[in-house]
C-alpha cells in the first residue's frame, strides 16, 4: 500500500531529525513524506532540507503562520498545506507529529491491517513517553482512541468523513465520523512509538476551555459534558479543569457557535458515548 505522510513542524530542531530518520528506515517505505515547515525560527528547516537532499520521497513546504500554538487550527492548517502538495498516488494518508520515533516495521504493520480488512478506515500504534523507569504508555492512551500525533487514514475513509476539521476536537471527531459511516478503527498494542515531546502542561491549560467548546460543537449535550469534565478534573486532580470544561461549553452555547456535526450524527455520537459509559460501568 502507498503511504503519503504529512508532518507539520514548528521549531522542532531537537526532534524532527529523529522522526525522519525512523521513517526513512521503514521496512515499508512511504511513497511521499511532506514536511510543512510552519514558521520555524530555529534549525528545523536545515535538518529537513538535509533529509530531502538524501531521499527523493521527502518534500519540504514552507508556511507562515502565528507562533502561537492554537489548539485545533494551527496544525490542521499546516496539514492541509501539505495535503495540497501531494503529487503521488496514495492509499493511506498520515498526519504525524514531528517528535516521534517509529519502530522500523510501523508502516509495514499498518499496511497489513489495512490490507487484512477492507473496512478498516483508521489504524495506529500507541505512544510512549520516557520516564525515570524507562518508556511507558502515555496517560492519554486508550485502546479505542488514536492519538492526534499519529493518525493514519484509508483514503476512502478520509474522504467520506470530510477530512480533518480546523477545530479543537478534530482528533476525536474523525474517529466518531469514521464509525458513523461504518468504518473500523484498529489500534495495535505491539506498535510502540516513542513520543519525545509529550503534551505540555501549558498547552493542556490553554486547551481545557476549548475542550468544552469542542464538546458543544460535537453536540454532546449537558449530561455528557458534565461527566467528561468530571472525569478530566479527577484525572488531573484539578477542580478548575472541570469548571473550564463547563464554562467552555456554556459560553459556546450562549454564543450559538456552529456545530461540527448534523443532528443525526450528534445523536449517533451521544448514543455511542453512553454505550461506552455503561459498558465501563458493566450496565450493558
Amino acid at each position: 500500500m502507498k503511504f503519503a505522510i504529512i508532518i507539520p513542524a514548528h521549531n522542532e530542531e531537537n526532534f524532527i531529525g529523529k522522526t525522519l530518520e525512523s521513517l526513512c528506515k521503514q521496512t515499508h517505505l512511504p511513497s511521499e513524506i511532506i514536511v510543512v515547515n510552519d514558521n520555524s525560527t530555529d534549525g528545523t528547516v536545515k535538518i529537513i532540507t538535509s533529509y530531502r537532499d538524501q531521499f527523493d520521497f521527502i518534500k519540504v513546504i514552507n508556511s507562515t503562520s502565528t507562533d502561537l500554538h492554537l489548539p485545533g487550527s494551527k496544525i490542521i492548517n499546516a496539514f492541509y498545506k501539505g495535503y495540497k502538495s501531494i503529487s503521488k498516488p496514495f492509499d493511506i494518508i498520515c498526519k504525524f507529529d514531528a517528535d516521534l520515533i517509529f519502530p522500523s516495521n510501523y508502516l509495514e504493520q499498518l499496511a497489513f491491517h489495512f490490507k487484512n480488512e477492507e473496512k478498516v478506515g483508521m489504524a495506529a500504534g500507541f505512544c510512549e513517553i520516557e520516564t525515570q523507569n524507562g518508556w511507558k504508555l502515555e496517560d492519554f492512551t486508550s485502546k479505542d482512541h488514536i492519538r492526534g500525533a499519529l493518525k493514519a487514514y484509508r483514503k476512502a475513509c478520509f474522504e467520506e468523513i470530510g477530512g480533518l476539521r480546523r477545530s479543537m476536537g478534530w482528533d476525536t471527531l474523525d474517529e466518531l465520523l469514521a464509525r458513523y459511516y461504518g468504518w473500523e478503527i484498529v489500534t495495535d498494542p505491539n506498535l510502540r512509538v516513542k513520543h519525545l515531546k509529550p503534551t505540555g502542561e501549558n498547552y493542556a491549560k490553554q486547551a481545557t476551555g476549548i475542550h468544552g467548546e469542542a464538546l458543544y460543537k460535537l453536540r454532546y449535550g449537558w449530561p455528557l459534558t458534565i461527566i467528561t469534565g468530571l472525569k478530566m478534573g479527577v484525572k488531573r486532580k484539578s477542580f478548575s479543569v472541570f469548571k473550564q470544561y463547563i464554562s467552555g461549553y456554556h459560553n459556546s452555547k450562549l454564543k450559538k457557535l456552529e456545530f461540527l456535526v448534523d443532528e443525526h450524527q450528534g445523536k449517533y455520537i451521544r448514543n455511542l458515548r453512553w454505550k461506552g459509559i455503561l459498558k465501563k460501568l458493566n450496565l450493558s
